[in-house]
């Protein structure tokens, strides 16, 4: 008897130990969001482009929204379907009402659901606040804010419906932290307003099953930060950060996965600070 324990024992453990070696290679045949449908506003470059991109590697098919850059988000289409992905290009400007609905519309009739929205369409226009028109402020509320709010609220029946739902929305440590000689106090507020507004909401959608999160970025090589960044500033701003390097942009990408993965429904209002140190709550 105590031989025939001791084999099925034995015999328990090699079953135990094939099932867990299936069990990896099956969770490394699968995505993160397989399954799932993401449409990310200002796609077509920066942030945008690389969350897009890294939503595909991880399973998720993709809306690409653009305003005017078309052949950069057919880019981007093109290699998401080189991924085996399905994806589409939606031109829209995300402060205009109709528009948006027009972007979710095309979303929800090409994939039948809206699983992850990522609020990144934004714009920043750099000036003493003094100097700067009405105009100017206007412009940065009507992108940053009132996009992020319209496309939210255009995404948020889909999302309820399902009792599911994955809202990523872009904000900057410039709305926490003063930096260089100024110059961005507009832009700070607007992206000030969207960290209030993902708060309120995580307050409002969790019953639903919805978390709502946003992600402020610091010191990451973009497009946008080369245009308003001199040599010096930016050589000062690599001394200031504890990393001793500036981010890049899979580092936001990292981020915005980690928020839109089914295994975060625990964390909503909640702002992620990808910036090497600078900033510390």
């Amino acid at each position: 008897m105590p031989e025939s324990r001791n084999s099925n024992t034995s015999g328990a453990r090699r079953f135990a130990l094939r099932r867990g070696r299936w069990h990896a290679k099956m969770c490394a045949a699968m995505g993160r969001l397989d399954g799932r449908v993401a449409l990310v506003t200002g796609a077509s470059r920066g942030f945008g482009r690389a969350i897009a991109l890294a939503f595909g590697q991880e399973g998720a098919d993709v809306v690409v929204n653009y305003h005017t850059s078309a052949a950069g988000a057919a880019e981007v289409v093109a290699t998401l379907e080189k991924l085996g992905r399905r994806a589409l290009a939606v031109k829209a400007d995300v402060a205009e009402e109709r528009e948006v609905a027009a972007l979710v519309d095309a979303t929800l009739k090409r994939f039948g659901r809206l699983d992850v929205l990522v609020n990144n369409a934004g714009i920043m226009d750099r000036g003493l606040f003094a100097e700067a028109s009405v105009a100017t402020y206007a412009r940065m509320f009507a992108t940053n804010v009132t996009g992020t709010m319209l496309c939210t609220r255009a995404a948020l029946p889909a999302m309820i419906e399902r009792k599911y739902g994955r809202i990523v929305n872009l904000s900057t440590q410039l709305a926490r932290a003063g930096v260089g000689t100024g110059g961005f106090a507009a832009y700070a507020a607007t992206k000030g307003a969207v960290e209030a507004l993902t708060r309120a909401l995580a307050h409002e959608l969790g019953e639903h099953g919805i978390t709502v999160n946003a992600i402020a970025p610091g010191g990451i090589d973009t497009d946008m930060s080369k245009a308003v960044m001199t040599p010096e500033y930016r050589a000062r701003r690599i001394r200031e950060l504890p990393v001793r390097h500036l981010g890049s942009l899979d580092d936001v990408a990292y981020c915005a996965l980690f928020l839109a993965d089914e295994a975060g429904g625990y964390l909503t209002g909640q702002v992620l600070q990808p910036n090497g140190g600078w900033v510390m709550p």
